[in-house]
């Protein structure tokens, strides 16, 4: 038997793997999208450097992108892969926009936290 052929049930495990990385980058990317445009108005509301229209640009961007990026991938869309790479480099970006702005605030530390995570799954869907 050649190495590359694949052991019973070894293309089920892979075929597993790459669903749940899959599923857990589109539920990191609606999380993020939701979060994301819940800190809008929160950000508003504490005013000052939060409420720049940087910052409030920036997580715009990230939630429409993010949202976005999770429909394409439901939607198993030929394009998923291109936006996956934009939302990683978006939510990097959003990530350290809400670090900044993250002292002696949970929810901008929350918010960046699932930038983070965000952008990592998406990376990992790039090498799928």
């Amino acid at each position: 038997m050649s190495e590359d052929k694949l052991s019973p049930g070894q293309g089920d495990n892979q075929l597993e793997q790459a669903n749940s990385i899959l599923q857990d980058c589109i539920d990191n990317c609606t999380e993020c999208s939701r979060l994301c445009l819940q800190l809008i108005p929160h950000c508003l509301d504490v005013g000052g450097e939060h409420a720049t229209s940087e910052h409030i640009n920036i997580l715009h961007v990230c939630s429409i992108i993010c949202e976005t990026n999770a429909k394409l991938m439901t939607l198993d869309s030929e394009f998923y892969h291109d936006l996956c790479r934009l939302s990683a480099e978006v939510s990097t970006a959003c990530a350290a926009d809400c670090d900044a702005l993250s002292k002696n605030d949970a929810i901008m530390v929350e918010g960046a936290e699932i930038c983070r995570k965000t952008a990592e799954s998406c990376n990992r869907m790039l090498v799928h």
